[in-house]
């Protein structure tokens, strides 16, 4: 094989490099405004992986168990939860810095500073040496800044180009969320492993320069941040009319998150008591140490949701506020479907994705555990991955058009449930990298048609008039179940190992199937565009 410091192999590399930079300076003259996109959309997409696939294998490489291991994975529900923030992006100010860059910049900088402290914080902390409760800080920190400035960037989007521009802007943030993802999957493992940590010589001081390096990354956000201007449309919102309302709506969402943090915390130590009675009961510690989570879990939803009623009650905030802001969307689509076409339809979307999500929180664990090094994870499932899922994209795209979106619905469920299948044959074969190929090309294609179908679905559910924070809430539902369920993947492996789970993550889709087919008797999606 040739090295990277031959000559040819030199110049190659240097050719390039040259003919890229004068694309994107044509492309920046050319198309200044979708160009702005391709950047943030790199930021948009480092943070994601270095919270799910590149964190996964540095604390496997550092010792802590599966089980642990993707309960760090929940770290990223910050995603599933966005619309419950979204609000609060769209109507408060950034003291200093909305006076200085305007609304949409000021949270833009100010989610990115987020996201280049948590990564820091995750990137001082060594798994060995610590509690792991600090990294789980610095990836909830992550989680939260990055679906922050997720809800920043789709606003910008929107505001700063006429409706002509739309597509073009949307397929730069996706090609450059994919590079961006590209950077923080295969970049921080070909750097983690090119600076000599291994599954067996683990090496905290390769990951830490690893994530440092990826946040310097997110400073191609920061400087195109800082170098685009303010969108031009003047929105007067009156439904927070003074400070009062602001700060109340703040005390709103603060003593809700207060309320969940605090029951996580405080129900510790029951559950660590109540464990070893249920195993008893049980038979089955994963089985109880899954049903105890879940019960948290669910408790801690609650606790926040009855904070959040007892401040609207004691008249911190106006009960038209919250009833414009989150009550109003949510009625509309019942209103417009009825309440069992809606249920259905919102079940759809909370279930579609779960078959490929709760596999893929494990699955780097698993390519790891099959002998494969990082630097065969980041070529085959990273870049060649990335590959097949935007050739994927594209083809569902198109057979979208010409067949119908339900009927691609059905078919990327379809397959995606048989991929599944597939992982179990690798799990028998072992370290075989022909066979990781097909795997990752079948997966890979399947995900990203499946992805093209959804995204047209969407879409076609959302009132104009309520777009973001319909969108939100269908975008955080599709994410939700799936997040939470792939949190105890680790742990299901454990008990009955990676075949087994492998043929329960294809059953999941199953019922997906059964949904497809009762929506399509009932919902038109004649009218959809894909863009």
């Amino acid at each position: 094989m040739m090295s990277y410091d031959q000559p040819i192999s030199l110049a190659t590399s240097i050719i390039i490099l040259i003919i890229t930079i004068r694309l994107l300076i044509r492309l920046v003259i050319t198309y200044p405004k979708p160009m702005t996109m391709l950047f943030l959309g790199i930021s948009a997409g480092v943070p994601l992986l270095l919270i799910f696939s590149s964190l996964s294998l540095w604390l496997r490489e550092a010792g802590v168990e599966r089980s642990v291991v993707t309960y760090f994975s929940w770290a990223a529900l910050g995603y599933s939860f966005k619309f419950v923030w979204a609000p609060l992006v769209d109507k408060l100010p950034v003291p200093i810095l909305t006076k200085i860059l305007g609304r949409r910049r000021a949270w833009l900088l100010f989610s990115q500073i987020m996201i280049i402290l948590a990564i820091a914080i995750m990137a001082f902390t060594n798994p060995t040496s610590v509690t792991l409760s600090t990294m789980a800080i610095g990836a909830v920190l992550l989680g939260f800044s990055s679906a922050t400035q997720d809800i920043v960037i789709d606003a910008y989007r929107i505001e700063f180009a006429n409706s002509d521009l739309q597509a073009l802007m949307a397929a730069y943030y996706i090609t450059g969320y994919r590079i961006g993802m590209l950077i923080a999957g295969a970049g921080a493992l070909f750097l983690a492993s090119y600076w000599g940590s291994t599954m067996q010589s683990y090496n905290y001081l390769a990951w830490k320069w690893s994530y440092l390096v990826m946040a310097g990354v997110m400073l191609i956000g920061v400087i195109t941040t800082l170098m685009i201007s303010e969108p031009n449309i003047q929105r007067v919102d009156h439904s927070l009319d003074n400070k009062n309302d602001y700060l109340g709506f703040l005390l709103l969402f603060v003593l809700a998150v207060t309320g969940f943090v605090a029951s996580f915390y405080f129900s510790s130590g029951a559950s660590q008591a109540i464990k070893p009675w249920l195993t008893e009961i049980l038979a089955n510690q994963h089985l109880s140490g899954f049903m105890i989570e879940l019960v948290r879990l669910t408790v801690a939803l609650s606790v926040a949701f009855v904070v959040a009623k007892l401040v609207i009650q004691v008249g911190v905030i106006k009960q038209e506020i919250v009833e414009q802001t989150y009550i109003v969307p949510v009625k509309d689509f019942f209103q417009r479907y009825g309440w069992s076409l809606a249920w259905l339809l919102l079940a759809l979307i909370g279930l579609y994705r779960i078959s490929d999500i709760v596999l893929g929180v494990i699955s780097n664990v698993f390519y790891q555990d099959l002998g494969f090094t990082k630097v065969e994870i980041a070529t085959v499932v990273k870049t060649f991955g990335l590959l097949m899922t935007i050739l994927g994209g594209f083809l569902g795209g198109l057979l979208a058009v010409r067949f119908g979106v339900m009927r691609i619905l059905f078919l990327g469920a379809v397959l995606s449930a048989l991929t599944n299948l597939l992982f179990m044959i690798l799990a028998s074969m072992g370290h075989d990298l022909p066979m990781l190929y097909l795997v990752i090309s079948a997966d890979n294609l399947s995900a990203g048609l499946a992805s093209a179908a959804f995204i047209a679905f969407l879409s076609s559910l959302t009132n104009i008039s309520f777009t973001a924070v319909q969108y939100a809430i269908f975008s955080s539902l599709m994410t939700l179940l799936p997040k939470v369920l792939g949190g105890y993947s680790g742990t299901m492996v454990e008990a009955m190992g990676y075949q087994q789970f492998f043929l329960i993550t294809a059953f999941m889709g199953l019922p997906v199937l059964i949904l497809i087919f009762w929506a399509n008797k009932h919902f038109d999606l004649k009218d959809v565009v894909i863009k």
